[in-house]
């Protein structure tokens, strides 16, 4: 090369950026490009939210289904118990009653706390023509909390039904 040349390159070099000050524009050009964050946005903020949802709507189904066992536990053994033909054949049949409902609803027998009184107060519950009031109460345990510290017990939502069924004022008369 001659002497002019290389001052024609050297100038030239110099006045376009190098290699360094080129990738720190490109870099800088890639900071402010928000190209596809849109879908990297939507993706977090949707599992943020999806999981809490996720866990509100499996709690709530748990205790739905709770519910609704310990309301055919008081329904069946009121009926059971007024439909009975004495005292004995009242408790075993709410015996059967309330270990089928619990299995079926899948809580836990012990864990179910079963009332019974009658109205008018009578001398012996049940007795003939009184009302039969049945009230059945249990917790149910949230998923996916730990037993760690009483934490169950602690997140637990309680459930409660209550059942009314007249017995026949022929109760206790062999048929």
């Amino acid at each position: 090369m001659r002497g002019d040349d290389a001052a024609a390159v050297s100038v030239a070099g110099a006045a376009t950026p190098g290699w360094g000050v080129r990738r720190r524009l490109r870099l800088r050009s890639l900071m402010r490009d928000e190209g596809g964050s849109a879908s990297l946005e939507f993706i977090t903020v949707g599992m943020l939210m999806l999981v809490p949802l996720i866990y509100l709507v499996v709690a709530l189904g748990m205790i739905q289904g709770q519910a609704l066992g310990v309301e055919a536990a008081a329904r069946h053994t009121a009926r059971a118990i007024s439909l009975a033909h004495d005292e004995r054949a009242a408790t075993a049949r709410t015996d059967v009653i309330l270990a089928g409902v619990a299995e079926e609803y899948g809580i836990e027998p012990g864990e179910l706390d079963v009332s019974v009184s009658c109205v008018p107060a009578a001398s012996a519950c049940p007795a003939a023509g009184v009302t039969v009031l049945v009230s059945v109460r249990t917790r149910v345990v949230l998923p996916l909390v730990p037993s760690v510290l009483g934490l169950d017990r602690i997140a637990s939502v309680p459930v409660a039904a209550s059942s009314a069924q007249k017995v026949s004022r022929f109760w206790g008369v062999a048929p």
